[in-house]
Parts: C-alpha cells; sequence; structure tokens
C-alpha cells in the first residue's frame, strides 16, 4: 500500500500542476473537458482549475492518513474518505477515456487509470 500511496500522490501532484498552469493561462485546453477549449481556458473555468487542485490536495491527505504515513488524526476518516475518492476516480476514468480529445485520452486516460488503481489498493489497504 505505501507504493501505491507514493504514486498515487506523485500523479495528483502533477495533475495538480497541469490545473496550476491552466489557471494561469498556459493553452493547455485540449488536454481537458474533453479538448472543448483550444487554448486558454475561459476565465471562470481557470479559477475551477485552482478549486480542482484543492481537492487534488485533499485527495492526497486522505490517501497518506490512510496509509497511516502522516495526518495520523484523520485516519478514521480517511477509511470512508478513500472509498468516495475510488468512485470519483471511477467517474474520472469514463470521462477521460470516452473524451474527444485525443491528448486528454491517451495521457490524461493512462494517468487516471493508475490513479484508480491506486486508490483502490489504498482503500482496501
Amino acid at each position: 500500500m505505501i507504493y501505491a500511496t507514493i504514486i498515487f500522490v506523485i500523479l495528483l501532484v502533477a495533475v495538480a500542476l497541469v490545473q496550476l498552469a491552466l489557471a494561469f493561462g498556459a493553452p493547455l485546453g485540449e488536454w481537458t473537458l474533453g479538448g472543448r477549449y483550444k487554448g486558454q481556458l475561459p476565465m471562470k473555468l481557470r479559477f475551477a482549475a485552482l478549486i480542482q487542485i484543492l481537492i487534488l490536495c485533499l485527495f492526497a491527505i486522505m490517501a497518506l492518513a490512510k496509509a497511516q504515513l502522516t495526518f495520523e488524526k484523520l485516519y478514521s476518516a480517511s477509511i470512508v474518505g478513500m472509498w468516495f475518492i475510488v468512485i470519483f476516480f471511477v467517474f474520472g476514468n469514463v470521462m477521460n477515456w470516452s473524451s474527444r480529445s485525443k491528448k486528454e485520452r491517451y495521457v490524461m486516460g493512462p494517468a487516471n487509470t493508475i490513479a484508480l488503481i491506486c486508490a483502490l489498493i489504498i482503500a482496501i489497504g
């Protein structure tokens, strides 16, 4: 479970960095939201990218707590929390793999699948 947690957190950091780049106007719109936006995301969605970073941080905290690597006081909450995270990544897999954007499908799809597997290992562990 420790290795799954490390991989999971690394993936979350990588996705958070992409979200940060999106929030600051990087022309990566094709890599998210089904490739609906070429170039920069609209301002509202750039703000949403910042919210996504907070969510990813919460996911990392839950995973680290469940693996008992840190945030010991959150262990009880992480037992249930990790199952919500697994469900989140199940839906994310459906969205990423069915995306019209090849970039999202071929990069974010595999990343999301790996994150889902790691989240499941952490939740079961």
